[in-house]
């Protein structure tokens, strides 16, 4: 007898199409013309169903694993696969190397690099990992739906993806590390919207990339680490600002670029090293007074700057 055209899904009961092992979920005449299963036709029916809801590949769940060390892949997944006659067959997959149903990021990674047309069917993964993977793969507008994802690991890997008004968006997300993705990618203009945020680590970011010009506006950061990459930063001209911040690291970091008017004020700042800085800018006129300076080392840069003996 000859096997029929449509077999049920044991998901959904839609009808399932045996020459490409998934559910196609269209209505189709036993009289239609067969399609020919191409790599594209699978990604789009693949989208209907994860993985996991496969009746026969239950040892192949994309259930997360309980822990990272008690996990270990199928040694070879191929045999219950419903890929393996398509990307097996071709190269395009291998077991224990690129994978797309085992639980290892590195594996779907690289199943997901070489066939990219798969990347939208995991979005809706239940595995975190595998979501992540296929947020960077799928096409953009397809991963903006994973916006507001659980898990911030997704969240990020949609940061990379996204542009505009969608990435301003996750300006306000609640990780991190999604806000410091944010203030790397977002266009130089909208930076402002981060320079106060609570975090220093997306501060820092901001201040890497925002525009000298609005940069003095960061000159007063709560944090050390923001403010030393301001003083980086500022031009010479506008470094004055920074001749009284009470951090002496971030003193010395601007006393060695002032412009010699300023670094000239700060040959009797308290700390040696913001003097030791100074002089190498200072006017050498201001520079004697250091000659006579309390700290051997001081002293000593000083004589070498006005090319004479160190006095004993």
């Amino acid at each position: 007898m000859p096997k029929s055209p449509r077999e049920p899904c044991a998901v959904c009961h839609h009808g399932q199409d045996p020459l490409v092992g998934f559910p196609t979920h269209f209505a189709r005449r036993a009289t239609a013309k067969p399609r020919r299963a191409t790599p594209a036709l699978r990604a789009r029916e693949l989208r209907f169903h994860t993985l996991s809801d496969f009746p026969d590949t239950e040892p192949l769940t994309t259930d997360p694993p309980t822990s990272g060390h008690d996990y270990q892949p199928p040694q070879n997944p191929c045999t219950r696969c419903r890929l393996r006659d398509d990307t097996l067959a071709r190269g395009a997959c291998a077991p224990g190397d690129a994978c797309l149903v085992v639980n290892s990021g590195r594996q779907i990674d690289r199943f997901l690099s070489r066939n990219r047309e798969y990347a939208e069917a995991c979005l809706d993964d239940p595995f975190w990992e595998r979501r992540a993977i296929a947020a960077r793969w799928a096409p953009a507008e397809a991963a903006a739906r994973l916006i507001d994802d659980p898990d911030e690991t997704v969240r990020r890997a949609v940061a990379t993806r996204l542009t505009g008004g969608a990435l301003l968006r996750l300006a306000r997300d609640p990780d991190r590390e999604v806000r410091v993705t944010v203030a790397s990618r977002l266009p130089p203009a909208l930076l402002d919207k981060l320079m106060r945020d609570t975090d220093y680590a997306v501060r820092l970011q901001v201040a890497r990339r925002l525009p000298h010009g609005r940069l003095p506006r960061m000159a007063q950061d709560p944090d050390p680490v923001v403010r030393k990459e301001v003083a980086r930063r500022l031009p010479p001209f506008a470094l004055g600002r920074m001749a009284r911040d009470p951090d002496p690291e971030i003193r010395a970091l601007a006393a060695a670029r002032m412009l010699p008017e300023d670094a000239a004020r700060l040959l009797d700042d308290p700390d040696w090293t913001v003097r030791a800085a100074a002089l190498a800018q200072a006017p050498a006129d201001a520079v004697r007074a250091l000659l006579d300076d309390p700290e051997p080392d001081v002293r000593l840069l000083a004589a070498e700057r006005l090319g004479r003996a160190p006095e004993s």
